[in-house]
């Protein structure tokens, strides 16, 4: 019996030995085995479990590709040139002669440029873009990404929108399609597509961080989509665009404290611009209402000071002589709430419902004077143009 029992443990530990070679040497020999006792469902769940990476063969990937080839052909860059700014003074030669001749050389005549981005939003040739792309321009130059180049005719612009439409004489244009801005959700997916810092056209991709921004001392008109994709310098009148490639903004303005992106652009909704630019197209211009108002925010605190019955609405600070608002008899102290049907609560507010006015009609006004209600006709005026500085910008005490 012992004889037997060495026999089986020495046969054992030959085995063990010659199975441990084999898994070091050769583990090959080992897997089909091992393989062949599995059952044959384990196989077709682990197949379905751990599909192979074949989304390339089948044509769907992941990401935004597709928007992108669909809106990037139509988005072009812009070089904006202005004529070198003349000094009088300069050519003067007593000024010459006790201070010198400044700018000397070429730099002195080398004209400025400036480099942004535009929109193809028709095969005609239209484009939209920023009005501080273009502004004092004396030449424009526009770059398709096909490589083919044009001299851009300003059509219009509209400063307190910042806003401009060009158009190009070029055959076979792509053009963008154009989305809506109403269905835009917080959390949507954008692409920000232009040429930053003249490095060439870039997509960046990002989110809708909020919608309606407004108050930001940016234009005069404001309703700005807030998004986190990378706008830099160059981007200014470039495209946003949704997940299927449809224009729904023109990239407007960063917050920025070095000149680059921070994650907070804004851009225009196209909404906006597609009024702007119908106007220009139609008229030559966009003409608003105005009633002539200056304006303040009615707080709780003036409220109970002058005992008036409601917290809600715009206080008139003052009214200009001869204005739309003065023939009608509105006055210093009453408090509109009410712009042709449209209800007001700020100055923001009162300046964008009286804007949507067409000029030359009349329109009512809801009017709280001291503890009477009253609704006063008033004659829509046309909003005088803002002047040419390149600040233009009226902040809540602005005339409205």
């Amino acid at each position: 019996m012992r004889k037997l029992w060495l026999i089986f443990a020495q046969t054992t530990t030959v085995a063990m030995a010659i199975l441990f070679v084999l898994s070091t040497l050769k583990p090959e020999w080992l897997r089909p085995a091992a393989s062949a006792n599995l059952p044959a469902f384990n196989q077709a769940a682990l197949s379905a479990a751990y599909p192979p990476a074949t989304a390339a063969s089948s044509g769907q990937r992941a990401g935004y590709s597709m928007a992108s080839r669909r809106a990037a052909p139509a988005v072009v860059s812009i070089t904006a040139s202005k004529a070198p700014p003349r000094n009088s003074e300069a050519q003067d030669p007593w000024f010459r002669f006790h201070f010198g001749q400044r700018g000397r050389g070429k730099e002195a005549m080398r004209p400025q440029t400036g480099l942004g981005s535009g929109v193809i939003v028709s095969a005609d040739g239209y484009l939209l873009t920023n009005n501080h792309v273009v502004e004092g321009a004396s030449d424009i130059e526009v770059m398709l990404t096909d490589g083919r180049q044009a001299r851009a005719a300003l059509v219009g612009t509209d400063p307190e929108s910042d806003l401009a439409v060009l158009k190009i004489e070029l055959e076979r244009l792509p053009v963008i399609h154009l989305g809506t801005a109403d269905s835009l959700q917080v959390g949507d997916v954008v692409l920000a597509i232009g040429n930053p810092f003249n490095v060439g056209q870039t997509v960046t991709s990002g989110i809708v961080s909020a919608l309606g921004r407004s108050q930001l001392g940016i234009n005069t008109f404001e309703n700005f989509i807030q998004t986190d994709a990378a706008i830099n310098p160059g981007n200014s009148g470039g495209a946003l665009v949704d997940v299927d490639g449809n224009l729904v903004g023109i990239n407007t303005a960063i917050y920025s404290r070095n000149g680059g992106s921070l994650g907070i652009g804004f851009a225009i909704p196209i909404s906006s611009a597609r009024l702007v630019m119908d106007a220009l197209l139609r008229d030559g211009q966009v003409a608003r209402g105005w009633i002539g108002v200056q304006t303040r925010e009615l707080t709780p605190e003036f409220a109970e000071a002058f005992k008036l019955p409601l917290v809600s609405g715009v206080l008139i600070s003052g009214v200009l002589a001869n204005a739309p608002a003065a023939k009608a008899g509105v006055k210093p102290g009453d408090v509109l709430t009410k712009v042709g049907g449209t209800a007001v609560q700020s100055p923001a507010q009162l300046l964008a419902a009286v804007a949507a006015l067409p000029p030359l009609k009349p329109a009512t006004l809801a009017v709280q004077r001291g503890e009477r209600q009253m609704e006063i006709e008033v004659m829509i005026g046309q909003r005088p143009k803002p002047p040419t500085q390149v600040q233009q910008l009226e902040g809540p005490g602005g005339e409205r």
